[in-house]
């Protein structure tokens, strides 16, 4: 299964079909980790494409940064842009297999990249809260936009109630709105939430 989804990205990146990419971070991930301030801690970035939110981290001095992506090409990509981040904190895996923790997890509408099915997405939270550390939080942007049935056009949609849903078992929410902050094109069809491992 892995080498058939690892092979569907890394085509993606082959024909610069990577419309999801903005060249720099996102607004709203950017003023989040601005109000950061330990430095050590471990945060996980899952299908992180290009990492520009990574970049911005290692930057910032943010030092126990790790990018996960099944493609191998934005991780090259990276790694060329970065030559001094450790190539060991640049892992080439499955979201869904991988093994680790960490403390924080920045989700930059990764939820929204794989098959929309109910399996998957309890997946995804069940994943996450295995790999987060006691009191770890998840934080990020989900689509607020429709899901259709459309089980091949990304990025899949959905809204606040359902990933709410999906999310509630296993994490207190301290919040969970319309983002305020989304890039010009991504106005009013982004939800950025804070949730606190239970």
């Amino acid at each position: 299964m892995k080498n058939t989804i690892e092979d569907y990205w890394t085509n993606r990146y082959k024909e610069k079909r990577t419309g999801w990419d903005i060249g720099q971070p996102s607004t709203p991930l950017k003023e989040y980790i601005d109000q950061l301030e330990v430095k050590d801690i471990r945060i996980l970035i899952p299908g992180a494409g290009n990492a520009y939110e990574a970049e911005y981290l290692w930057n910032k001095g943010f030092k126990n940064v790790h990018i996960l992506d099944i493609s191998n090409i934005p991780l090259e990509n990276f790694k060329k842009r970065n030559p001094s981040f450790p190539s060991d904190q640049l892992i080439c895996d499955d979201f869904f297999q991988h093994k680790g923790q960490y403390d924080l997890i920045l989700e930059q509408t990764f939820f929204c990249s794989f098959p929309p099915t109910k399996t998957n997405r309890d997946h995804y939270a069940k994943q996450v809260h295995h790999l987060l550390s006691n009191k770890g939080k998840l934080v990020g942007l989900w689509f607020n936009i429709p899901l259709t049935g459309n089980m091949e056009n990304r990025p899949f949609g959905g809204d606040k109630m359902e990933y709410v849903g999906y999310l509630r078992p296993y994490f207190n929410i301290k919040s969970f709105n319309a983002c305020f902050n989304s890039i010009t094109p991504r106005i009013n069809s982004e939800l950025f939430g804070i949730f606190i491992k239970i």
